[in-house]
């Protein structure tokens, strides 16, 4: 578990997140093991478990109860229906739910070959990429990536205060038809693991979409990470007559 170049107090916060997640460090009534217990378990001393433990604590992930123990903390969660197309943060907000979304990555760049694909672009066309990690709270819970050709959308239409959704700037300008959406699971990469706090290879749900214009023109290729366990999408299907 040990890796030199992280933190161990910060190994160990990536271990219990994954525990949780798995549904396998959890009691049935949501408390995790005692210090002694963990410690024993990821092969740490008590006091790296107790920072831990504070850092979790901290981004609202448990509860500590003096003198009772540590519990998972109630997960808020976005329930939605993959039938509307809507972004992430217009659902959150229908729901009553905060979220915050962390400094963008935005640049300007070449496509690459099978970023051009799924786009419908002659290869190397110029496109605008935005990432962004969403969180509820401290915790980061989805990390989504953009990708507009620049005839669509370019960097200096997206201003300093952008702190938004791709997909809504692009609903508000009109003329989209629908989105055809993959729907994945995928073991995270360790670039992604860092921005969401998770451990290498945690199984995430992962939504590939392509976004089209009543023209049949693909404005925009995006590509969607959900942290299990803040998200519960359903579809409603009907018999064809």
């Amino acid at each position: 578990m040990v890796r030199k170049s992280i933190p161990l107090a910060r190994q160990v916060v990536q271990e219990i997140l994954a525990g949780i997640a798995s549904g396998k460090l959890a009691r049935e009534n949501g408390g995790l093991p005692s210090e002694t217990e963990l410690s024993q378990l990821y092969g740490v001393s008590r006091a790296t478990i107790r920072e831990a433990l504070s850092q979790l604590e901290q981004r609202g992930a448990v509860n500590r109860r003096h003198g009772v123990g540590t519990f998972v903390a109630p997960t808020p969660r976005i329930d939605a229906g993959l039938e509307e197309l809507a972004s992430l943060e217009t659902l959150a907000r229908n729901m009553g739910l905060e979220t915050q979304m962390g400094d963008p990555s935005i640049e300007e760049r070449p496509a690459t070959p099978a970023e051009a694909q799924c786009l419908q672009l002659a290869r190397a066309t110029p496109v605008l990429v935005v990432a962004r990690v969403i969180k509820t709270g401290a915790r980061p819970i989805a990390y989504l990536v953009d990708i507009v050709p620049t005839t669509v959308l370019q960097r200096a239409n997206l201003d300093q205060t952008f702190r938004g959704s791709v997909l809504d700037v692009l609903i508000q300008r009109g003329d989209l038809s629908h989105s055809r959406t993959d729907i994945l699971i995928e073991a995270v990469s360790a670039a992604i693991a860092r921005k969401l706090d998770l451990k290498r290879g945690t199984p995430l749900l992962k939504l590939d979409a392509q976004l089209f214009t009543r023209a049949g023109a693909v404005v925009d290729y995006s590509t969607s990470y959900f942290v299990p366990g803040y998200f519960h999408f359903h579809v409603i299907r009907q018999i064809r007559n």
